[in-house]
């Protein structure tokens, strides 16, 4: 069973039909959306500011949340995905959203919706990502612009895989 730990008097929120893998942490001032999954190995760390999550959000093994002391929350809109060992700190992202693996958002930072952040980058304080592009590098910058496709064959397809693999978890 997952770790959900309240702290400082705040009790993690969980939405209906959500998955938690046993070894995922969830603590304090954290509130998922309905049909998350949180899996192997994640940490949800709503210790030092809140961590809001929307709904059909995949935090995949490994990925770290958490936000900045009296400064940056993190707030996660619907339909995203963040993908193995993301570290996603103190940042908005919005709706329809691939974090990629191993890629890192810092404070401040804003993804707007129907975007990519690629694999391995780096999106440093501050930046905005705009609507319907891909960033890559370290620091991420701005490589294409995403089409209809890639939206629907890459940032929806996995978020809706994602909520498939976690049902084979719940039987």
């Amino acid at each position: 069973m997952a770790i959900i730990k309240t702290l400082l008097g705040k009790t993690p929120q969980l939405g209906t039909n959500c998955f938690l893998a046993e070894n995922a942490v969830i603590i304090g001032d954290t509130l998922l959306g309905d049909n998350c999954s949180v899996w192997f190995g994640a940490v949800l760390r709503g210790d030092v500011n809140y961590i809001k999550i929307g709904n059909n959000v995949n935090i995949q093994d490994n990925a770290v949340i958490h936000g900045t002391f009296e400064k940056s929350p993190t707030n996660i809109g619907n339909n995203v995905s963040i993908a193995h060992g993301a570290i996603v700190h103190g940042c908005t992202i919005h709706d329809h959203v691939l974090i990629g693996m191993n890629a890192v958002v810092l404070d401040d930072a804003v993804i707007q919706s129907n975007s990519i952040v690629a694999a391995g980058a780096v999106v440093t304080k501050g930046t905005v990502v705009e609507t319907g592009t891909v960033y890559a590098g370290s620091p991420a910058r701005k490589i294409k612009e995403i089409s209809p496709e890639l939206i629907e064959g890459e940032i929806n397809r996995i978020a809706a895989n994602y909520h498939t693999y976690s049902g084979w978890y719940k039987e």
